[in-house]
């Protein structure tokens, strides 16, 4: 299969929620009031509960709490609350597609730990929207399950880790494309906003596009989640560019920090998530 039969596999399998497309069509209706869009969302009582989780936790740090869909939307705006349906979304796509034929654990780390990381490089860099980057942090190795899901064989090869190769390289050995092309492709088919899908689309040659930050920032923050989850087999010094920095505009110290950051948020938006492990 291609990547973009991969995509139809799981599109097919798993579809995004209708709340998901009427907030989208109501942030491109400018006639839309935040009463529109608490309206669409509170007739999910249990998304309601996980959005406010997810606005009163370390993605957004508001000192006061946020108790109703209509402040977090007065507060953070409309975007916000669109991007945290999709982390909202993420978690049960991931526990839709999730079967033992990965590393559950760490696939789930790794995500999260790339989001928190992307999230904290773009405040770093002078990004704007950075929730966006939260999501295509937490989104961009979606592929994977997909893969380990449909074709488990291949998803045990590529997730034999080699210090020869980085994962992106052994993953096109097998399949001859990457997990992130896959991502990029159901993304596509889910109608989701293309800046959230270009910096998963392109970040491995992100060393060829001169213009687009969102793309360097994930491209370093899925370095610095591999080292996070295999330090043994992919060393910092190694790994993570420290040309790409300077073309971000970013210090060691800043990567060092936003290491730091994703470490200590990590297991809090993990429970949010309600990511078990057994």
């Amino acid at each position: 299969m291609n990547a973009q039969q991969y995509a139809e596999q799981a599109n097919g399998s798993f579809a995004l929620p209708d709340a998901c497309f009427k907030v989208k069509a109501l942030m491109e209706d400018e006639s839309s009031v935040i009463e529109d869009f608490a309206n669409v969302i509170s007739v999910d009582p249990s998304m309601t509960s996980r959005l406010l989780k997810i606005a009163n936790s370390a993605v957004y740090s508001f000192s006061g709490e946020i108790s109703t869909i209509s402040r977090a939307i007065t507060i953070i705006g409309t975007q916000a609350i669109y991007n945290m349906m999709l982390v909202d979304v993420a978690a049960s796509a991931f526990k839709h597609f999730e079967n033992q034929a990965i590393d559950l654990k760490r696939f789930w780390r790794s995500s999260v730990y790339c989001a928190l990381v992307s999230k904290n490089l773009a405040v770093k860099a002078g990004i704007r929207d950075i929730e966006r980057l939260f999501v295509a942090g937490l989104l961009q190795n979606f592929g994977e399950l997909i893969v380990a899901k449909e074709t488990p064989e291949i998803a045990q090869k590529a997730e034999k880790y080699t210090q020869k190769a980085l994962p992106w390289a052994i993953q096109r050995h097998y399949l001859g494309f990457t997990y992130t092309d896959i991502t990029a492709e159901l993304l596509s088919m889910w109608q989701i906003p293309e800046k959230i899908i270009l910096p998963i689309r392109h970040f491995n040659q992100a060393k060829d596009i001169q213009i687009n930050k969102d793309v360097k920032v994930l491209y370093l923050a899925s370095r610095l989640a591999l080292v996070d989850s295999h330090p043994e087999i992919y060393p910092y010094d190694e790994t993570v560019d420290e040309q790409m920095c300077k073309a971000l505009g970013v210090t060691n110290d800043d990567l060092d920090q936003a290491a730091q950051y994703a470490a200590n948020e990590a297991q809090e938006i993990l429970n949010i998530m309600n990511a078990k492990f057994f």
